[in-house]
C-alpha cells in the first residue's frame, strides 16, 4: 500500500488486519504522546492455544506491526504490544457475547438509582443485557443496552494458591504425599 492508502484506511485498520490475520483479536489500539503505539491483543473464544496472551504471543506481533509500519511508512517512536490484563476491557458486542456469565465492573454514562458504577455477572437479555448484582441486601438486576455504557472491563480473578490437583485426585493421596508434590504448602 502507498501512504496515500495507508491514510486513507487508516493506521488502526492496518494493525487490526495484522493482528486478526495472525489469528489474535485486537482488544484496543492507542497512539499516545511522544510517538508510542500501543497494541492489546487478546486471543480468540476457544482457541486451543491457551486462555493467556504469552510473551512469545507479543513478540510474534510485534515483529509483524514493526515490519508493517515500517513498510507502510507509519510514524512511531515506540511499539508496545501486550495482553489486556486481568481486567480486559469490553469495548464490543462480541466482548459482551464471548464473557456473559463473568462477573464485570460497568460504568453507565448517566446514572441510574443516583449510580453509575455496578459489579454484577453478566448475562443477555432479550435485545440487551443483565447486570445480576448484590445491594449489599439482595440480588438485584440492572438491564441496559450498549450504547449505556461508558466503559466495561472483566474484574480480575486472581488465584495465588497457583495450580492445585483436582480434589478427586487429592482426596485418594495421603496428605504427606501431597505436600511434597505441592511444594510443602498444605492444601
Amino acid at each position: 500500500m502507498n501512504t496515500a492508502v495507508v491514510q486513507q484506511v487508516g493506521w488502526q485498520a492496518l494493525v487490526e488486519s495484522t493482528v486478526v490475520g495472525l489469528g489474535y483479536e485486537l482488544v484496543e489500539c492507542e497512539r499516545s504522546a511522544g510517538g508510542l503505539l500501543r497494541v492489546y491483543i487478546d486471543r480468540v473464544a476457544q482457541d486451543p492455544s491457551g486462555e493467556f496472551i504469552t510473551v512469545d504471543d507479543c513478540e510474534k506481533v510485534t515483529r509483524q506491526l514493526q515490519y508493517l509500519l515500517e513498510v507502510e511508512g507509519v510514524a512511531y517512536e515506540r511499539l508496545e504490544v501486550s495482553s489486556p490484563g486481568l481486567d480486559r476491557p469490553l469495548r464490543k458486542l462480541a466482548d459482551y457475547q464471548r464473557f456473559a456469565g463473568h462477573e464485570v465492573d460497568i460504568t453507565l454514562k448517566v446514572a441510574f438509582q443516583n449510580r453509575k458504577k455496578y459489579r454484577g455477572v453478566l448475562s443477555p437479555e432479550g435485545e440487551g443485557w443483565r447486570l445480576v448484582f448484590n445491594d449489599g441486601k439482595q440480588d438485584q438486576a440492572l438491564d441496559f443496552s450498549l450504547d449505556e455504557v461508558r466503559e466495561a472491563r472483566l474484574v480480575p480473578v486472581v488465584d495465588f494458591k497457583g495450580r492445585r490437583r483436582g480434589k478427586s485426585q487429592a482426596a485418594d493421596v495421603p496428605p504427606a504425599a501431597n505436600a511434597q508434590e505441592d511444594g510443602g504448602q498444605e492444601s
